[in-house]
């Protein structure tokens, strides 16, 4: 789960992070009344969207007038912004910050990450702030720093301080930039995060240790006892088929391509998806609909699948186990009965109960097309597209 960046700096202000003042507008009004709030005759307005690249897309500006300030509310609000993470068809701008600036002597990079190689918490950080980290790490690794973290005894001040004489930090800076650093991996554990970066982290004229921009995405897993994060989540910002499978308890990611995919198991998912694009074809979605499916999941699932408009033809594919494939036939079916799908349905069942589910699928007199094996599936799928559409 993503949040935006003034509700992840809200919070790491809560863990004692410094961070500059600033406030929350969804109007030019509302910027404006931030504006007079801060006080001062600058003022940094950014594009709230969950996505990182703002600024080299214009959804970031340093504006010196309440005019200025209109200007630049009227080229984002209700419009989409459009940046090299979102891809061209952007995200919609609902609401700005309106932020203090601040005196930059200095950018540098921090971010707390989850590291799955090593299954440790890691600290990463490097004296080139405000640069995309991976270019970093692929033109000089050796300004990247990393800590990791044991987990039987978390993150200690000696790390914290070891990160922060990395950075060649002044030394009236440290200390400050130690506690930050410390502060930050509490909201990372305490918040459930499993990503936290702070880019740019910024040492001030004055040597104080400010966070300028934070990003933080969330273990939806453990939502449940997040309360207060959950309530952030803003759904105007995510894929609605998403979004949709979610209030379903269904595992959905949408992807670019026009053929279905409702499967159960990751590792089968995956494996069918590849087995789409070997044969030719694109799949346009990530379906797990997971085990001990009923038949009234399964057309859930169907349904989600629908709800894509891109989608030109549909391929499930189950391997029973904890499934039963009589159940999932029936889920096709029963949806069948009740609305027409006017594209193709590639239907392949393995497993418990698959003698049933097969018997099922062909006494329906419906155009289900049956498929052996997963190859097959693919190779049917793909075909049955492309005699549909033409393409």
């Amino acid at each position: 789960m993503n949040i935006h960046e003034y509700q992840a700096k809200q919070l790491l202000a809560k863990f004692g992070v410094p961070i500059p003042k600033g406030g929350i507008a969804h109007s030019k009004d509302e910027a404006i009344y931030q504006a007079n709030e801060l006080g001062g005759d600058k003022w940094v307005i950014k594009a709230q969207i969950h996505s990182g690249a703002r600024g080299k897309a214009g959804g970031v500006k340093l504006c010196s007038s309440h005019q200025e300030i209109e200007e630049m509310c009227g080229k984002l609000l209700g419009e989409k912004l459009a940046t090299i993470q979102t891809g061209p068809e952007g995200k919609l701008v609902s609401s700005v910050y309106v932020e203090e600036p601040s005196a930059i002597a200095k950018e540098l990079y921090f971010s707390i990450i989850m590291d799955r190689a090593s299954q440790y918490v890691t600290l990463i950080a490097s004296t080139e702030g405000g640069m995309n980290i991976e270019e970093v790490a692929a033109e000089t690794p050796e300004k990247i720093i990393t800590v990791s973290i044991d987990p039987a005894v978390g993150l200690q001040a000696f790390q914290a301080r070891q990160l922060a004489f990395g950075l060649n930090l002044p030394t009236e800076a440290l200390n400050v930039a130690t506690r930050t650093v410390m502060n930050c991996y509490q909201a990372f554990v305490q918040s459930d995060a499993n990503l936290l970066e702070v880019n740019p982290l910024v040492l001030t004229e004055d040597n104080h240790i400010v966070a300028l921009d934070a990003k933080m995405t969330f273990d939806e897993n453990a939502m449940y006892r997040q309360a207060a994060v959950a309530e952030l989540r803003d759904t105007t910002q995510e894929d609605p088929r998403e979004t949709n499978a979610s209030q379903h308890d269904l595992s959905y990611v949408g992807l670019e391509g026009n053929i279905g995919c409702m499967i159960n198991g990751a590792g089968l998912a995956m494996a069918t998806m590849d087995m789409i694009q070997h044969a030719g074809g694109e799949p346009a979605n990530f379906l797990d609909i997971g085990g001990g499916a009923s038949p009234e999941r399964v057309a859930t699932a169907i349904e989600a699948v629908l709800a894509d408009d891109t989608v030109e033809a549909i391929l499930i594919n189950i391997f029973a186990g904890i499934n039963r494939c009589d159940w999932v036939a029936q889920g096709i079916v029963d949806l069948l009965a009740k609305r027409e799908i006017d594209m193709p349905l590639v239907v392949r069942l393995s497993g418990t109960n698959v003698e049933e589910g097969q018997r099922i699928l062909r006494e329906s007199n419906t155009s289900v097309i049956t498929a052996e094996t997963l190859a097959d599936a693919a190779e049917k799928v793909v075909a049955a597209w492309k005699q549909a559409t033409g393409k």
